[in-house]
């Protein structure tokens, strides 16, 4: 089927959708919902058979949708309506929702229910669960409404024939006032569903040290106390709050109305004031953990969550020193397991937008990430596995390419390209290990695609080389016990001499510090030179900038010919 994305932007779950129906065969197009006029004109063009909305902050236009088969992907159970679903559903602690897909009409989420899956709730970020549950929920709906659509004989449900016992209703957006804190009387559990229900966009609103600020990232402490309310301790980049019966690590703020509104760390925010606090170490019972370490059966685990995946210079350097820690310890495998959401999007371009020369930061940060992947990359003692369970793109699918095997989860997108951000050149050693794994041309093809991938696809191109099928909470353990299932097989031995006889002979044949030297003269270029794509393209993706266009990458309607992609 010939189908049009109207989308309010490529975020994951659209992306996600992009993935799966292009492996079915289906030619998928996409347009920005920029405006009535531009979405008739993408219509005109692309003459679509079916038009699907993954994600829109607006009604499509009527013109569009009573003239064209028109699905809108909603996150919300049957029958449940309105702008926040997802929001309400966190807020309210729901245990069971979902996902609806369901015809447009004249009226915002009432048209007739094509298909709905249910899911599971955590006790987790609104963004979490959307990159997830929600995800995982919106692929199997919307395959099977295409599927249906396709077919020709289903009839949609319209919304007065389904049980009411399972209807959602109509709720409003949230507002700020219905997720204002009450320090006084919220518990940790309420601050957190509050929180965790406006993370990503748009925060809470709430003032810390006399000082207006949106709050993001938030985790639970159950060892400090203090007067509920009051900052009581700071680590890592994250500021602790008692509550009524705990307290809540604050790990991201945004200021309203500063030089900078945009989120960084809330140490980095509010520097002056968080240095007056008591610093603790973090441990498996308090504290903000972003890295930490584990053993079981003769594999090291090193779990680094950074938020929203974007590694700062000094995350690049603590982590690190923790993988040179993990090489003494006598294990023989080190799972490189990254966060839940995200395994790494390289480098932290908030932090270096704040910084007082964007260009210089980017530098150190970029030899910071580079310094990490060599050290993975020359590994001896142990093999090292990249072990994704989130998404990754940019310099975080090179560095993950960096060890000697990467296995992801399944649902995994890749986006395994610099040029969205200014024609940025890239680092991480990418000229030396995407001919190795995927052969010159294919490498070529590679770095120029500006579009996401699939894990088979990945496979296909040996940026990975194991999928791992299975439910996301137990990614983990699965990998575990593959990698120590690995260790016991009589080959094993072999293996870790054969990679190290030929790293060894590919330093004889071009050495990895002329690999680095000739990429960062070309990033020098990038964040130095007289060409300001890079700064602008970042200052656009920190400020959240509408696109004024689509990409022509995604766009193929636009194109005089269709858009190939790589094989």
């Amino acid at each position: 089927m010939r189908i049009l994305f109207l989308t309010h932007a490529f975020n994951s779950l659209t992306q996600r959708l992009h993935v799966e129906l292009r492996a079915q065969g289906h030619e998928v197009s996409v347009e920005f919902d920029i405006n009535d006029a531009v979405a008739l004109e993408a219509v005109d063009l692309h003459r679509p058979d079916l038009i699907i909305a993954p994600f829109l902050k607006r009604a499509i236009p009527e013109s569009i949708w009573s003239n064209h088969v028109c699905l809108i992907v909603h996150p919300g159970i049957r029958g449940d309506r309105g702008p926040s679903a997802l929001d309400w559903a966190i807020l309210k602690g729901e245990r069971r929702w979902g996902v609806t897909v369901l015809q447009a009409n004249g009226e915002m989420d009432a048209g007739d229910v094509w298909a709905s899956v249910e899911f599971e709730m955590r006790e987790t970020t609104k963004g979490s669960l959307y990159r997830n549950e929600v995800t995982e929920a919106a692929v199997e709906a919307v395959m099977l409404a295409v599927a249906r659509v396709q077919n020709g004989e289903y009839q949609a449900q319209p919304l007065k024939r389904i049980d009411p016992a399972s209807l959602g209703g109509w709720q409003p957006l949230v507002r700020q006032g219905d997720r204002a804190i009450d320090w006084k009387r919220d518990t940790s559990t309420q601050i957190l569903r509050k929180i965790r229900s406006a993370d990503g966009v748009p925060g809470v609103l709430d003032t810390l040290f006399g000082r207006q600020c949106y709050l993001y990232d938030a985790w639970p402490e159950k060892v400090l106390k203090g007067a509920p309310g009051e900052p009581i301790a700071r680590c890592g980049g994250a500021i602790c709050r008692a509550t009524t019966d705990g307290g809540v690590w604050i790990g991201h703020l945004r200021e309203k109305g500063c030089e900078h509104p945009f989120k960084l760390p809330a140490t980095r925010l509010l520097a002056a004031e968080a240095a007056a606090l008591p610093e603790i170490e973090a441990d498996e019972a308090s504290g903000y953990r972003e890295i930490w370490y584990q053993e079981e059966e003769g594999v090291g685990l090193l779990h680094f969550r950074f938020y929203n995946g974007a590694m700062s210079t000094a995350q690049c350097e603590a982590l690190l020193a923790a993988f040179r820690e993990a090489k003494h310890r006598d294990t023989r495998v080190i799972l490189l397991l990254g966060g839940g959401d995200y395994w790494s999007n390289g480098m932290h371009l908030n932090l270096i937008e704040a910084a007082s020369s964007a260009a210089d930061e980017s530098w150190r940060n970029i030899n910071a990430i580079d310094d990490l992947a060599r050290e993975i990359i020359e590994t001896e003692s142990h093999l090292t596995i990249a072990a994704l369970q989130g998404n990754t793109g940019a310099g975080g699918v090179f560095l993950a390419r960096a060890a000697d095997e990467v296995w992801a989860r399944r649902g995994v997108i890749l986006n395994p390209h610099y040029k969205d951000m200014g024609n940025l050149f890239g680092s991480e050693y990418w000229t030396y290990l995407l001919p190795r794994y995927s052969g010159d041309e294919r490498a070529a093809k590679i770095a120029e695609t500006r579009l996401p991938m699939g894990v088979d696809e990945a496979v296909a191109l040996n940026l990975i080389d194991r999928v791992i099928d299975g439910p996301v909470m137990g990614f983990v353990s699965d990998v575990r016990q593959l990698a120590s299932s690995m260790i016991r097989t009589p080959a094993f031995s072999k293996r870790l001499h054969y990679k190290n006889a030929r790293r060894q002979a590919d330093e004889a044949l071009k050495p990895l510090a002329r690999y680095r030297e000739e990429e960062l003269e070309q990033m020098k270029r990038n964040f130095y030179g007289f060409d300001p794509s890079y700064h602008v393209a970042r200052y656009n993706f920190v400020y959240k900038v509408p696109k004024s266009r689509t990409p022509l990458t995604l766009a193929n309607h636009r194109w005089t010919k269709p858009f190939r992609r790589v094989s």
